[in-house]
């Protein structure tokens, strides 16, 4: 049994859809419609003559007369106007007859053709410019400029130049397009940044009705960007004359034996500072040193103390060592380097709910006057941030600057005047309203909860960690045997990834989806693993089902329905996997307004809290109702009988998507990393044993202290892939999971049609999970012609777009050779919003396939019509993350249900 949580995170995005309608071009299109129904039907009457005039032909006596009636005959056949007009009436009216009524009154209405066409050259140029008119007003909404300061400080400068208008050129072109795929952001999309989308927390109502009302107060919770924190420390650490000043203390769980000391040596990579988004990514390594007295000395002198001054132990190590001051400094310095030694007081605490302020007591717990100094300094920067989420867009511009100049400031104060800083100095989350919002619990648990829990028992089979987890497990079992156990934890992840793992990432990373037969290619599977053979199996069971549905499908269906049979048929082959706590999050759109409400899979995530973990800053202010207690106390609830939660961090923050609030009772912490966690709270590594329970047939990792089991958790929001060696070895003992099915892999395309290929909408019962596409290699698209008219160009691409069944609005991703281009704009591959309506959507459309070769279109589902959150604005796109738990852990009978959600 599982049940839908009746709490859930809205994403909504800022601006009301239907304000993109005075981008249309709804003149133009009734215009190209017209003209495309009048082609059509001139075609058709055109080939229609071809037999009757050939007929005619031999009748003729004159040599030139027969060849301009051929001539005549062909352009009629083709659809194409004579040069020759007059010419070709006299040859028509020649013919008599019914033929030459009828060639004659194809030339008038081809004629017609033309003036319609030239007719809607001037009205589209008119629309054109009243869509450029209607795109500049929309740049002076409020969350749209907000935004714009951090996702674009390039184009918030230069906006007011480009909204006075004037002329047209290569540079305003390029505003232009960029300045409407942010505006297509803020109304068509729903990943939260900045003011462009807000983020509510809703519960599911039985009385709640159809529609879903926000309102329209939304407040702002900025945030120092923390790389720029990292490096501020990294200036301090880096001056000789201050670094003296620091705490320093021995890595979290160093280790000594006979000969060497062994530690984790955690490295940090610098993110470029050029980047809009970036942040430091942290590794980690198992490092031994030689057993010296110097070494031994240090670390026995800190192990009773904690940390030490670094100055106070380079006086101290030059004394027992008779060294010099430098010589010494010089050895500590390398200590480290190598990060036996670490100066962590700087480290930004990923549970801090303000950075900031976390970093600038820091500095002045260091008790010295450049510290103090360093730390009065900073209070300019805290007001400024304190004053951000109040100001309009001028003031927040001002204040932006003003905190770049401080922070160059106290980089000066702390001796790196030349020191960088990232190109985003602020993140920002918006919460689009203070009370909850609500939606129909009944219509959530029949539309989505019930399908979703159905097509869970077959997301195994498309979870890209699930294989590294077997093959932990079947590691273990090679390493200690069934129902075998190990106290060496650090010993065991080092040896996983020297021996296997490391490997096994190389070569899957490279690794073709596809075989040469079309089969899903199968996992590796050096260990010879029964459930990675499971695995392979469901996958070609769903493989060969799809091709099943699909040969069967007819020609031209909109949808393919997978049914029951195939789920029940892959989730057999599934079965020597076991039953494990899986909870999972979707993100799930509504397509309400329709006679058979529809819910469409946006994505998976497996794993506790992903949809409030990143947001729990934005509803912490208040003390009586915070977030992070309320989640907290659900953990509580929700662990299984025997065990607990416990949070794996990583270590200090290096970015802002790691930042959230405690959420659980008990913290791993690994060897090289820090923590605030404290006393009974922290979970050492060298507590943790791992064993293998073989009446579940499944890994447990226990707590010596505790005497329980203890259930990782990973509450960050970057891939457990870039997380360092030790933490993400210990998620492959989570219920972290990531779902990524792609329902077509391996299903053979199907016939092309002017090289566009077609796939149907997949659902399972009222759960879409696929939208419908049309995939075509970019070359085949319409294209402008030198010297055709920008209209004939729309034309074109309405007459492409009626001929292969799109609809109106789609989205788009447009593939590019070099990973690195169509970054501009578009962002790489991401989705991006088209009409087909609007003439500048399409103009901005044709700068990203400048260098795209593949584009594939999506349906826009849910459609316009079938939007169910409401503002007194209008109708917005939204999202909702939603999440699905287990009741109970099956293989341990008697857990206590969680009070709350729906049960499906």
């Amino acid at each position: 049994m599982t049940y839908l949580e009746s709490a859930f995170m809205l994403r909504v995005a800022a601006l009301p859809f239907a304000m993109l309608d005075v981008l249309r071009s709804p003149d133009s299109v009734r215009w190209a419609r017209e003209t495309l129904v009048l082609e059509r039907e001139l075609g058709r009457a055109g080939r229609a003559l071809s037999d009757p005039i050939g007929a005619r032909v031999p009748a003729v006596e004159a040599e030139q007369d027969r060849r301009r009636l051929l001539a005549l005959r062909r352009q009629a056949f083709n659809n194409q106007l004579p040069g020759d007009l007059p010419g070709a009436r006299r040859l028509a009216a020649t013919l008599g007859g019914p033929t030459g009524e009828a060639l004659s009154a194809w030339l008038e209405d081809r004629e017609r053709l033309e003036a319609v066409r030239r007719a809607g050259s001037s009205r589209f140029s008119e629309e054109l410019e009243a869509g450029r008119a209607g795109l500049r007003a929309l740049c002076g909404e409020d969350r749209l400029q907000l935004g714009l300061l951090l996702a674009s400080p390039t184009l918030d400068r230069q906006i007011g130049s480009w909204m006075r208008g004037g002329k047209q050129d290569k540079r305003s072109r390029k505003m232009e397009r960029s300045l409407l795929s942010y505006l297509y952001r803020t109304a068509a999309k729903t990943s939260p940044f900045s003011t462009f989308t807000g983020v509510a927390l809703g519960r599911f109502e039985l009385e709640a009705g159809p529609d879903t009302s926000i309102s329209g107060v939304w407040s702002s919770h900025p945030r120092l960007n923390v790389v720029a924190l990292a490096r501020l420390a990294e200036a301090v650490t880096g001056n000789d004359r201050l670094r003296g000043d620091l705490p320093v203390s021995a890595a979290s769980g160093w280790d000594a034996d006979a000969d060497r000391v062994r530690f984790v040596r955690r490295s940090r990579d610098a993110g470029g500072d050029d980047a809009a988004v970036s942040f430091d990514a942290a590794r980690d390594r198992l490092f031994f040193l030689r057993r010296s007295g110097a070494l031994e000395e240090l670390l026995g002198h800190l192990r009773g103390r904690g940390s030490v001054r670094y100055g106070e132990l380079v006086d101290l190590l030059a004394a027992r060592q008779d060294a010099s001051r430098s010589e010494a400094d010089h050895y500590l310095g390398a200590l480290v380097q190598l990060g036996i030694l670490q100066l962590s007081v700087l480290d930004i605490d990923v549970h801090s709910p303000d950075p900031l302020r976390a970093f600038q007591n820091a500095l002045r717990g260091i008790e010295r006057p450049w510290a103090e100094h360093a730390a009065d300094l900073l209070e300019h920067p805290v007001a400024r941030i304190e004053a951000y989420a109040a100001a309009g867009v001028d003031k927040r511009r001002a204040l932006i600057a003003g905190v770049r100049d401080d922070l160059t400031e106290v980089l000066a104060a702390l001796g790196a005047p030349e020191g960088s800083l990232p190109l985003t100095l602020f993140y920002e989350d918006v919460r689009a309203q203070d009370a909850s919002v609500f939606c129909e619990t009944g219509l959530w648990d029949r539309v989505a909860a019930e399908p979703l829990s159905r097509m869970a028992r077959i997301l195994p089979a498309f979870d890209i960690a699930l294989p590294q987890q077997l093959t932990l497990k079947g590691f273990f079992l090679a390493r200690h045997g069934v129902a075998g156990h190990c106290d060496d934890m650090l010993r065991l992840v080092h040896d996983f990834h020297e021996d296997i793992f490391d490997q096994y990432l190389r070569l899957t990373a490279d690794r073709p989806a596809l075989g040469p037969d079309g089969d899903p290619t199968p996992e590796e599977n050096w260990l010879r693993l029964p459930e990675i053979d499971a695995l392979d199996k469901a996958r070609k069971a769903f493989v060969t089902g799809m091709r099943a549905r699909w040969a069967a499908l007819p020609p031209g269906a909109p949808e393919l329905d997978l049914g029951e049979e195939l789920l029940d048929e892959v989730a057999a082959c599934l079965t020597p996997l076991g039953r494990s706590y899986a909870p999972q999050s979707h993100f799930v759109q509504l397509a309400a307004n329709r006679p058979e409400p529809l819910a469409v899979l946006n994505d998976s995530f497996g794993g506790l809290c992903f949809p409030f973990t990143r947001f729990t800053h934005c509803y912490d202010g208040d003390e009586q109702a915070r977030l992070s207690d309320q989640l907290r106390a659900d953990l509580r609830r929700r662990q299984p009988d025997g065990a607990v939660f416990a949070e794996i961090t990583a270590g200090a923050a290096t970015t802002n998507l790691n930042l959230h609030g405690r959420l659980t009772d008990y913290e791993i912490v690994c060897p090289g990393e820090s923590s605030s966690a404290e006393g009974d709270a922290r979970i050492e590594l060298d507590d943790l044993c791992l064993e293998h329970d073989p009446d579940d047939d499944r890994l447990i990792l226990r707590s010596r202290r505790l005497g329980r089991e203890v259930i990782p958790l990973y509450l960050g929001y970057l891939l457990p892939m870039v997380l360092p060696e030790v933490p993400r070895t210990l998620l492959l003992l989570s219920p972290t999971s990531r779902a990524l099915p792609d329902v077509w892999r391996g299903v053979p395309e199907g016939p092309q049609d002017d090289g566009v290929i077609v796939r149907p909408r997949v659902r399972y019962r009222s759960l879409v999970v696929s939208r419908r596409r049309w995939a075509v290699p970019a070359d085949r698209l319409p294209a402008r012609g030198a010297a055709s008219p920008d209209a004939d160009w729309f034309l074109s691409w309405q007459r492409w777009r009626t001929a292969h069944g799109l609809p109106d609005r789609v989205f788009a991703r447009v593939r590019h050779p070099d990973p690195g281009a169509g970054g501009a704009w578009f962002g790489g591959d991401k989705p991006h919003y088209v009409d087909f309506d609007s003439a500048l959507s399409l103009i901005g459309f044709e700068g990203l396939l400048q260098t795209g070769d593949h584009v594939t279109f999506a349906e826009m589902l849910p459609a316009p019509e079938d939007l169910h959150v409401v503002s007194d604005r209008g109708r917005h796109v939204a999202e909702l993350a939603v999440e699905i738990i287990p009741d109970r852990v099956p293989a341990r009978p008697g857990a206590a249900r969680h009070p709350g959600g729906v049960h499906v």
